[in-house]
């Protein structure tokens, strides 16, 4: 993304503090709340990162994929939840989806609370 575009996507998970497991995604494109497909909408979307909430500086718990990949793999939901919303299907807009959806993807291990 370059300095002058802004990511069009918000990404929000619902849930806060020690129920993670118990949210939902929250995803708009230009302030439009998107119809994700349920069998994404209530999980983690495995982007990558370090989701310890314990050793988040600790490359042993970095888990999920990379952009270029995370997009290889999902291309099929992502391209149709792109049509069902109006959203351009572009590569642009795949790696934008991704990086909002990073910034707030979460693990079991993201907050504690089945410890």
């Amino acid at each position: 993304m370059s300095v002058n575009e802004v990511n069009p996507f918000q990404a929000e998970w619902s849930a806060k503090g020690h129920t993670m497991c118990l949210g939902f995604w929250q995803i708009s494109f230009n302030d439009q709340e998107l119809a994700l497909p349920e069998s994404v909408k209530v999980k983690d979307m495995g982007t990558f990162g370090n989701f310890s909430y314990l050793f988040e500086d600790d490359p042993d718990w970095e888990e999920g994929l990379r952009e270029d990949e995370w997009i290889v793999d999902n291309i099929d939901w992502l391209s149709q939840c792109f049509i069902d919303n109006d959203i351009p299907v572009e590569e642009e807009f795949f790696r934008w989806f991704y990086q909002a959806v990073n910034v707030a993807d979460w693990r079991c291990s993201s907050c504690g609370g089945c410890i």
